[in-house]
C-alpha cells in the first residue's frame, strides 16, 4: 500500500495556523482525491509529506479518528482557511505572489487582492497550460520567483501537478518563506468558481456541492473517487 494516513502527521485545528514559523516552508492540503492518487502516485506521495499537510476534507478528519491515527485533527481545514489566514499575516510592504493558472484569473486575484490588502505587492506568474514543463519553460519559472523574491508564494496548478512541482524545484527556490500548494483557491478567490454556501461547507459536504454544479467534470473524482477512498481506508486499517 502506498501513503498511509494513520502515520501521517498534519496540522489538527485552524488555530495552528496562525502560529507557523516564518521561514521557508513547504504546505500542501489532502483530501480523499489527493489520498487516492497518492496510492498509485509515489512521486506524489513524497511530494505531499510537506512541512505542513491540512487535513482539507470531513472524510479525512472522520477516517483520522476510525484509524486512531498519528493525528486526529478536530477540524477540517479548508486550503481556504489558510489563504486567508496566511494573507492576514502579511505585513506592509510585503509581496506575495501567485504561479499558476490563467492571465485571466491571475489578473482578477490581483485585482481583487489590491482592494482586500492594498499594503501588499501582489506578483503574478501564469505557466504554459500543459501536462509537464520544458526545462525551459520550468527554469523560467523558478527565475520568475526568484527573481520576485516573495514573502509569501501561492502554487494553483490543481493536483499533484502543483504539489510535484515544488517537491522537485523546492532546491532551486532560492527563497525564504511559505510556499501554499492550494490550487482551487486561486479560482474561489477570483470568483470564476463559487465556493459552496457555509452551511453546506459546516455539514462536509462542500464536495457535493461541487458535483451538483459540474457534474460531468467532478462525476468520478467524486462518485467513484469516494467509493476508492473508503475501500483505501478500510485497507489500511486491516
Amino acid at each position: 500500500m502506498g501513503l498511509r494516513l494513520k502515520n501521517l502527521k498534519l496540522v489538527e485545528s485552524r488555530q495552528e495556523l496562525e502560529s507557523f514559523p516564518r521561514e521557508k516552508m513547504m504546505i500542501n492540503t489532502i483530501n480523499a482525491h489527493s489520498y487516492n492518487v497518492a496510492q498509485r502516485d509515489e512521486l506524489f506521495a513524497e511530494a505531499l509529506m510537506a512541512d505542513k499537510l491540512i487535513p482539507d476534507g470531513a472524510s479525512i478528519v472522520w477516517a483520522c479518528k476510525w484509524l486512531k491515527a498519528k493525528s486526529r485533527p478536530k477540524e477540517r481545514i479548508a486550503g481556504w482557511d489558510l489563504f486567508i489566514t496566511e494573507m492576514n499575516r502579511m505585513k506592509e510592504g510585503q509581496t506575495v505572489m501567485f504561479m499558476g493558472s490563467s492571465e485571466k484569473v491571475l489578473a482578477l486575484i490581483k485585482e481583487r487582492a489590491r482592494k482586500d490588502y492594498p499594503d501588499l505587492k501582489v506578483v503574478t506568474y501564469s505557466p504554459p497550460y500543459k501536462a509537464m514543463f520544458s526545462t525551459e519553460e520550468n527554469n523560467a519559472i523558478v527565475e520568475a520567483i526568484n527573481t520576485a523574491k516573495p514573502d509569501l508564494l501561492w502554487i494553483g496548478m490543481t493536483a499533484p501537478k502543483q504539489e510535484k512541482w515544488v517537491y522537485e524545484n523546492w532546491y532551486a527556490l532560492d527563497i525564504d518563506c511559505h510556499v501554499g500548494a492550494i490550487g482551487a483557491v486561486f479560482d474561489f478567490y477570483a470568483g470564476t468558481t463559487k465556493r459552496a454556501p457555509e452551511k453546506w461547507q459546516k455539514w462536509g459536504v462542500e464536495w457535493l456541492y461541487r458535483l451538483l454544479k459540474e457534474p460531468r467534470r467532478m462525476w468520478r473524482r467524486y462518485l467513484v473517487g469516494n467509493a476508492k477512498f473508503l475501500y483505501n481506508i478500510t485497507k489500511e486499517r486491516f
